[in-house]
């Protein structure tokens, strides 16, 4: 098939200081799996229906699974974001994203975090929230229910924000103890204020590019339709996108 994604050797060499190491066999060929696996996760396939160049699909699942759960596909964007980020200015937003039926049940493990699925205006949906920097490529993820407040993500994010000046968002966290903590990091809010009051909204038109990356993710099939009931799956999903649309 000529449409078959395939990683570069220069693109391998990024990723493969984060590959687990290999303990007794050999595994197959990372460049094989790992492109197959970025193949289903574009075109929201199930795995039975990878192409066959890419190997058997039990082969491509249970790698996807295994690394899903050591976390390996985390540590590739947060490692390469480390390296090529420019977080002078940094931004954050939020994003819907809609859950399939067969993602929806709202149960979980007893005593886990549930789906992380809620019941909105628009359905059954995963909120996704998000850092970027000044060039909008995502720093971190934090993934809630859809009914959840933007304060809630807000405050999650606050412990990974890198060293900034400038922090863009849009009225929706508009909040004093949001500027505040903002401030006690030594980032300056660039924060519309809401209409009972006004704040100077310095660089403020560059938040697009958080909107932008947004977008971009969602062409993912997988990511912009959550199929996967755990939520750390998903999670997974949406670090391998991030890293290769914008960090390879």
């Amino acid at each position: 098939m000529s449409d078959l994604y395939w990683l570069t050797d220069e693109q391998m060499a990024r990723l493969s200081p984060y590959f687990p190491k290999s303990h007794g066999k050999p595994r197959v060929d990372d460049r094989r799996v790992l492109s197959g696996i970025i193949f289903v996760n574009r075109n929201g396939l199930r795995w039975r229906d990878a192409p066959r160049e890419y190997g058997p699909h039990k082969t491509l699942y249970n790698r996807w699974q295994r690394w899903g759960e050591m976390g390996v596909f985390g540590r590739m964007m947060e490692g390469l974001s480390a390296q090529r980020a420019e977080p002078q200015t940094v931004m954050i937003d939020a994003t819907y994203l809609k859950a399939h039926r067969t993602a929806s049940s709202l149960g979980g493990k007893k005593g886990g975090l549930g789906r992380l699925i809620g019941r909105t205006r628009g359905g059954m949906n995963t909120k996704l929230r998000a850092v970027t920097d000044a060039n909008g490529r995502p720093l971190s993820f934090f993934i809630t229910a859809g009914q959840i407040s933007d304060y809630t993500g807000a405050a999650a994010l606050l412990d990974d924000l890198p060293k900034a000046q400038w922090m863009l968002s849009d009225r929706g966290y508009d909040a004093e103890w949001f500027r505040d903590a903002l401030e006690q990091k030594g980032i300056t809010p660039c924060i519309p204020g809401l209409k009972s009051r006004s704040f100077p909204v310095k660089y403020y038109k560059r938040r697009n590019r958080i909107e932008i990356m947004f977008g971009r993710l969602k062409d993912w099939r997988r990511v912009a339709t959550r199929y996967d009931r755990c939520p750390t799956v998903f999670f997974s999903a949406l670090a391998l996108e991030a890293t290769v649309l914008f960090w390879l």
